[in-house]
């Protein structure tokens, strides 16, 4: 059965200081792109906000259309009728036919009038509506503008980083083949902790690099003698001296 040979502290404790500082390389990057990913990102969902926004006024606007031509027939229908009863009432044969028909051309004309006046109303409705509509659809056309802008920016700060990050993301993965899954799942849960993503830092100063409080002299000595991996007490980053950062 083969042995499987220990790795040395000093040598995981190398390993994970490279990876940290190709990994705080790759942040560099991603901070020189600065916000213009998630802007591009926040600017992309509001046109598209606004696109749906320009739908609904269109649909509302169609069917306030409808609505009007509806009025609109209804109030022929009734002129219609008005003229219908106007012309039975030369032919009435008494009084109470006359009053009968009367009624029903005031009806009919009070239908007129109902369906003039939601006419006129829902007309005016669509005005508005086509205003608002005509604001919306010119206020995407600036949007869009300032959006091809940003990811011309974007684009072109992405070509002048890509290289760099590709290669650096390539190192990042050879430099985290040679090291043991325990250490890179404490390494990553330890990054994803703090916002400058520093997992890794050296001793500065007899103080820790990450949080900088003061590390007591033993404990120092124990750090140099690369027997095992120490963590502050303070902020719990794995810590290295200044021998194996100068190497």
């Amino acid at each position: 059965m083969a042995v499987i040979k220990e790795i040395p502290v000093e040598e995981k404790l190398k390993s994970l200081y490279k990876l940290q500082q190709i990994d705080t390389k790759i942040n560099e990057i991603k901070t020189i792109r600065g916000e213009l990913p998630m802007e591009v990102r926040d600017m992309e969902d509001e046109l598209e906000g606004l696109k749906t926004r320009i739908e609904h006024l269109q649909i509302e606007a169609n069917d306030a259309e409808q609505t009007i031509g509806n009025f609109r027939a209804a109030k022929k229908e009734a002129e219609l009728l008005i003229k219908k009863y106007e012309k039975q009432q030369d032919n009435v044969k008494n009084n109470r036919e006359f009053d009968a028909l009367t009624k029903e051309i005031e009806m009919a004309r009070l239908e007129v009038q109902l369906n003039e006046k939601r006419a006129k109303d829902f007309t005016e409705n669509v005005s508005a509506k086509q205003h608002a509509l005509e604001e919306v659809q010119k206020l995407v056309k600036e949007k869009d503008k300032a959006l091809k802008i940003k990811k011309s920016e974007l684009e072109s700060v992405i070509e002048e980083t890509e290289a760099e990050e590709n290669v650096l993301l390539n190192k990042a993965k050879d430099a985290r083949d040679h090291i043991e899954e325990r250490l890179l799942l404490s390494y990553d849960k330890i990054r994803k902790n703090y916002k400058n993503g520093l997992a890794v830092v050296s001793i500065q100063r007899g103080s820790c690099g990450g949080c900088f409080n003061r590390i007591p002299p033993q404990k120092q000595i124990e750090i140099r003698l690369h027997r095992k991996i120490t963590a502050c007490e303070h902020c719990g980053r794995i810590l290295v001296d200044e021998t194996l950062i100068n190497e």
